[in-house]
């Protein structure tokens, strides 16, 4: 074929249009248009492609337009609901009078500030673990099945699934197997694999796999920031599918997780923008990190998300098996590329933009991070994208009204970075006043003292319930003794917190790689996927 940039003159704002229909229009050759079409039926002098080199051809023409819209559409289109400026000029100002402030007052009135300080943290710190208490219990009533329009597979959805992929050679037969499982058409899967253009080994094995052409391998071209969501917007303008889902490179889904979403859609109304699976771990038997970890994601995602969804509320997103209705997700401005943990503010701002989440009950598994430096890493990006999460949602005195919306951003959000930081100032106060037998070197007095150590007691035994009866919908009760660890596990996340707020000031939009593949059975499982894939 020739050089492709002679299609330049198309409309990029069709390109979604043309890769649906499948014909675009290419260039003149002797006074005719040619086109380029996935269309066996189209005649002469069209030029006939498979639906992955079809939309390659349309990315090779468009490559420099579909960076600049993946890095910068929705920072131009609504500036406000970009992570890209990390403050605004109100939240500076805000947050400079607030600490001047409690520095003023520490310094003229140290007796009452300390007492005031106690008092707000001993707050902020019961509120966010009551939040998630009151929505376990929510969880645990009965609630009716979410409603489904039982479909034939000539009436199901085309879905375009989206894998963002980089360093991830070894994870990759995992993933061509867990795909080829699923109990859906495979001519109306739109698979597309997004590789960095210079991560050359992940590249080689996606291409090795692909024998038979079922993935559409994106090339997504260098350019800063290098995030998930960036690869995920530079694809977005060629999807197929009127359904999009997110997958990781480490997902096994359930087979039937894309068919119950797309019935779920199929008799929901117009307002319905996306569903969630639930997330869960294959290798959570592991060691004590994945056993924590496995107890936090059942807490989650199968008490705190379906909650907030029975209640109307606005459903943070998990990474990975969220649906959407494309056309939605445009309209929405797609992902923030600027933000790291773009998956739970876009859950948030489909939410102020009218539109709703439904949790199904399909489950996708993952890998638990079974290494501490590695979770570490993990979890402070994850602290850092919630703390540009409420900043972003937090812009002006009307970007989240109500208390639907206030306990998913503000107890959820923002509650879980407050009482990660705020957790190891308790136990640093209690055991101050334990060892030395003062509070605060006399500055506060007793009752005051004396409700900081009952909150930091009645806190974690909460959590530590919390977690003990989170697997209950799973019944991975043998998960449960693991719960005596919680207080350690929330150490952790305190650290990872602290990092975090560093990073969120001197490295903002910088991604921590996870590393995937590592836990103890995944040399078997990637021998064993090969095996599926007839790479013996």
């Amino acid at each position: 074929m020739e050089d492709p940039t002679e299609a330049s003159w198309a409309a990029f704002a069709r390109l979604r249009d043309y890769c649906r229909k499948g014909r675009a229009p290419w260039r003149r050759r002797g006074g005719d248009l040619q086109f380029i079409t996935t269309r066996p039926d189209d005649a002469a002098p069209d030029i006939r492609l498979t639906a992955p080199a079809f939309a390659d051809a349309l990315r090779r023409a468009f490559g420099e337009e579909l960076t600049d819209e993946a890095v910068l559409g929705l920072a131009r289109r609504a500036p406000q609901d970009s992570a890209r400026r990390v403050f605004t000029g109100r939240q500076l100002v805000t947050g400079g009078l607030a600490c001047l402030l409690a520095i003023a007052s520490a310094v003229a009135f140290p007796a009452s500030a300390a007492r005031a300080a106690v008092v707000v943290v001993i707050v902020l710190f019961i509120a966010t673990i009551a939040a998630r208490l009151a929505l376990a219990f929510m969880a645990a009533a009965p609630a009716g099945a979410r409603p489904r329009a039982l479909l034939e597979d000539g009436e199901l959805p085309v879905v375009t699934i989206l894998v963002p992929l980089f360093k991830e050679a070894e994870a990759l037969p995992g993933l061509a197997a867990a795909l080829g499982e699923l109990d859906y058409p495979a001519e109306k899967l739109d698979i597309k694999l997004l590789l960095e253009e210079r991560d050359h080994v992940t590249i080689a094995e996606a291409r090795r796999l692909n024998r038979e052409g079922r993935f559409d391998l994106v090339l997504v071209p260098p350019s800063a920031p290098q995030t998930k969501p960036k690869a995920c917007n530079f694809a977005l303008p060629t999807a197929r599918g009127d359904l999009l889902v997110i997958y990781d490179a480490e997902d096994e889904p359930e087979p039937a997780q894309l068919r119950i979403a797309a019935e779920t859609f199929a008799a929901a109304g117009p307002e319905l923008a996306c569903v969630q699976a639930r997330l869960n771990f294959y290798n959570a038997d592991e060691n004590w990190l994945t056993r924590l970890f496995a107890l936090e994601y059942c807490l989650w995602f199968d008490h705190v998300l379906p909650a907030l969804d029975r209640l109307g509320a606005p459903v943070p997103l998990g990474g990975t098996s969220n649906i959407f209705r494309t056309d939605a997700l445009i309209e929405a401005g797609g992902w923030d590329p600027f933000n790291v943990t773009e998956d739970a503010d876009l859950g948030l701002r489909l939410a102020r933009r009218g539109w709703r989440t439904h949790m199904i009950d399909a489950t996708t598994f993952e890998e638990a991070n079974c290494r501490l430096p590695n979770w570490l890493s993990q979890r402070s990006r994850w602290m850092k994208g919630f703390m540009q999460t409420w900043l972003v949602h937090r812009r002006g005195p009307v970007t989240m009204q109500g208390w639907k919306r206030a306990l998913s951003l503000d107890l959820l959000i923002g509650g879980t970075v407050i009482a990660a930081l705020l957790n190891p100032l308790l136990w640093a106060a209690s055991l101050f006043e334990q060892v030395t037998g003062a509070s605060a070197a006399g500055l506060v007095p007793a009752p005051f003292g004396d409700a900081a150590v009952l909150s930091l007691a009645v806190g974690n035994l909460a959590l530590m319930g919390l977690a003990a009866y989170a697997p209950a919908r799973r019944g991975l009760w043998h998960l449960s003794p693991a719960a005596i660890l919680a207080p350690v596990y929330w150490l952790m996340m305190s650290a990872a917190a602290y990092v975090a707020l560093w990073q969120l000031v001197a490295r903002p939009h910088f991604w921590e790689k996870t590393r995937h593949g590592i836990s103890a059975g995944a040399p078997a499982r990637r021998r064993q996927a090969l095996r599926s894939l007839g790479f013996d």
